[in-house]
């Protein structure tokens, strides 16, 4: 017994180990700003919190416990105070170095928090490996502000590994647009023009509104939103807002949308309520030189040539009438097929000659 006791102090007082090399010890004891290590060698081993992690706010009594096995790498056989200088941050990264490289052969998706936000990209960390995703990889669409993104875990893939010029790329946008593209598919298959489905206002434009329909986006465009006059669709519509909307028609990847059902086309009933000699109200719409278009009811609009708004002489309808104007005239021509309604204010006056013998 006290022959093998002696045999292992001796190979105990021979070990050696080298700068650069993994050791696996014991922890004996946890301070502020380092760890006390075991190593089984003539002296132990130390990891100050600055080798330990890169995360300022961590508290290395709260990581890091007396009897924690841990693995290392040697910094500095001697420190100049007898003790060996470890680091557990390096060693994490190395093998995290390894773990993005098969990721980056394999094109896996992986998962992880982000560390930072900077002005050009997000910061996250696989087992202490640093990847930057800058803010055009971060999305599908351009995003000015990226602070949503701080703490939150996300998903990207490896698309430039080189950790010899510290340049790992990730890249989330890679995915969105894999996983947007496969719901683009599914959606496809499932519309048909003239269905009625369900989506959320997207975007508002001068032009028009981009509805969501889950997949893919369509164009209600301003023409199609009512089966009146929309003079500004920012002041009809709003970002977030469910709509039901008309499949007009697909044209590849291209949807576009309309908000005028056929059951509610005004021009169904119109040859009823607009009949020739029916006296008829309406607002004067727009005016040209020629007349002044009157709308009866939304999406019907009839013409009051300026020969019939008055039997007096009138040159220019602006002379008479205002955009907004409430008006009564007497329906003198209608034409379904056409859909055009020709109106008269003068056959609602009084001859002039009746009015002057009575």
């Amino acid at each position: 017994m006290s022959e093998l006791s002696f045999e292992q102090m001796l190979e105990d007082s021979v070990k050696t180990i080298r700068n650069g090399e993994i050791v696996q010890g014991t922890v004996i004891d946890v301070k502020e700003d380092e760890i006390i290590l075991n190593i089984g060698y003539k002296a132990d081993g130390i990891i100050t919190k600055n080798e330990y992690s890169n995360d300022a706010s961590l508290v290395l009594t709260d990581a890091v416990h007396v009897g924690d096995t841990m693995e290392a790498k040697v910094l500095k056989v001697n420190d100049g105070e007898g003790q060996v200088t470890l680091t557990y941050k390096r060693l994490a990264a190395e093998k995290g170095n390894k773990r993005l490289e098969e990721a980056f052969e394999n094109q896996e998706v992986l998962k992880a928090p982000v560390t930072q936000v900077l002005d050009g990209g997000l910061c996250v960390n696989v087992d202490e490996a640093r990847v930057f995703i800058p803010a055009s990889l971060v999305s599908d669409t351009y995003e000015k502000d990226l602070s949503k993104y701080a703490d939150q875990e996300i998903e990207f893939v490896i698309t430039e590994f080189n950790p010899r010029r510290r340049r790992i790329i990730g890249n989330r946008k890679q995915l969105l647009l894999a996983e947007k593209a496969e719901k683009q598919k599914e959606l496809m298959e499932k519309i048909h023009v003239g269905d009625t489905v369900e989506g959320v206002v997207k975007n508002v434009t001068d032009f028009g509104a981009f509805v969501d329909l889950g997949g893919a986006d369509g164009l209600l465009h301003i023409s199609e939103m009512s089966w009146g006059r929309v003079e500004n669709p920012k002041k009809v519509f709003t970002v977030g807002e469910k709509l039901k909307v008309l499949i007009k028609d697909i044209n590849g990847d291209k949807i576009a949308l309309s908000l005028k059902f056929p059951e509610a086309n005004p021009w169904l009933t119109a040859a009823e309520d607009f009949a020739v000699g029916n006296v008829v109200k309406g607002k004067v719409a727009r005016m040209t030189d020629f007349g002044a278009f009157v709308e009866l009811a939304p999406g019907v609009d009839a013409l009051l040539h300026v020969s019939q708004i008055s039997r007096e002489h009138v040159a220019k309808p602006a002379d008479v009438l205002s955009i907004g104007q409430e008006i009564e005239a007497k329906v003198v021509d209608f034409n379904g097929e056409d859909k055009k309604i020709s109106l008269s204010m003068k056959a609602l006056e009084a001859p002039v000659e009746e009015a002057t013998e009575e």
